[in-house]
């Protein structure tokens, strides 16, 4: 009765003692802690007081970026320090280790994608892709909004798998899963061949640039902007307010039209159609008069052609210019109108008619006139 007595009290006491050894960890922490937190405060100090006259606001976004994990670092290391002189038991120990570990993976990766938004952010800073002319800061914004994904998507597939190789277990698993991966192996390429072949469209695009961000194309007999362009996915925004959502290996294999690829600028036509008596040179300064009253033409082109003649009208082309094209949209529906104006009100009698000739004498008229 007593041997089993003693066999209870001995964990109770183990407990009480195992509750001593936590005091010089919890110090250990609390010390390491203060001082880690503390150098980073002053080193905070000194750089805000070396750029605090400064234009430059890389230093600022940058401390206020890396706040929150850097603290969390110094949490992590400050726990991590005092295992290796403290006496705990060794399944916690290595569960510790373990934890922080992952943490620190965590830790670092959080602060290695804040760094490449931190770059994106200042590079795209010096760019208004809201301008007219924006074709310098589109091609930057579509590079660096893909190399950012590219980079971001690296970054967490590095973390999990170091994070991965933390388990002991795990690294036998992937062992055994190495040699006898030759056919799953092939199975997954198969299955995954889309996939990567989107992921590869998708740095092709970042590379060679068939389309940019804010690019106006015509897909699918749609017009519309692009709006977002993603690793295995582009966004673009109809003039009508839909979204139409294509992948992005359609702009790898397929045709489509990019009316911004080099610049901005573009041609439109308006076509008139008249009867044979108009006076040309009459509708090609009305055409100026037209241009020159409206600040959407941007004083490039102005050309009245006749582009057709058939047996009942002629066809007749305005051809004008425009920064981009929703102005050049704007001005060729301002100089149709205007045009149409221009005949009614002067040439009435020019409007494109159907003509029947009808040979024979006054009599057979009148017949006719009876029928």
């Amino acid at each position: 009765m007593t041997n089993t007595l003693l066999y209870f009290q001995t964990p109770n006491l183990d407990i009480v003692k195992d509750s001593y050894e936590w005091v010089p960890y919890l110090t250990g922490f609390g010390a390491t802690f203060i001082i880690l937190l503390a150098i980073y405060l002053i080193a905070n100090k000194v750089l805000e007081g070396v750029t605090k006259n400064s234009d430059s606001q890389i230093t600022k976004k940058m401390l206020s970026v890396i706040r929150t994990p850097v603290i969390l670092l110094i949490c992590v290391i400050a726990l991590w320090v005092p295992l290796s002189y403290v006496e705990i038991p060794e399944l916690l120990t290595q569960t510790a280790k373990k934890v922080f570990s992952i943490l620190m993976i965590a830790i670092f990766s959080w602060m290695a994608i804040s760094a490449v938004k931190l770059i994106k952010y200042f590079v795209l800073k010096k760019y208004d892709i809201k301008q007219k002319d924006n074709l310098k800061a589109r091609k930057v914004y579509t590079q660096f909004r893909i190399i950012e994904r590219v980079l971001i998507f690296i970054i967490l597939i590095i973390a999990i798998a170091l994070a991965l190789m933390t388990f002991s277990e795990i690294k036998k698993i992937g062992v055994s899963l190495i040699t006898s991966a030759g056919i799953g192996g092939i199975i997954i390429g198969l299955a995954a061949q889309k996939v990567l072949g989107g992921f590869l469209a998708g740095i092709q695009i970042a590379i060679t640039q068939p389309i940019r961000l804010d690019d106006v194309v015509v897909v699918e007999g749609e017009w519309g902007r692009i709006e977002e362009i993603n690793l295995t996915y582009v966004v673009v925004n109809i003039w009508d307010q839909r979204r139409l959502v294509l992948p992005t290996t359609y702009f790898i294999e397929k045709p489509f039209q990019n009316w911004t690829r080099t610049t901005s600028q573009i041609l439109g036509t308006v076509f008139i159609y008249t009867d044979y008596n108009v006076p040309f040179n009459d509708y090609r300064n009305e055409l100026t008069r037209i241009l020159k009253s409206t600040k959407l033409w941007d004083g490039r082109v102005n050309v009245l052609q006749v582009t057709e003649a058939k047996e009942g009208s002629i066809e007749m082309r305005a051809l004008m210019s425009a920064e981009d094209s929703p102005a050049a949209w704007d001005l060729r529906v301002h100089v149709r109108e205007e045009l149409i104006k221009f005949l009614q009100k002067n040439y009435p009698n020019s409007l494109p008619r159907s003509r029947v000739e009808i040979n024979g004498s006054i009599n057979d008229l009148k017949d006719v006139n009876q029928l």
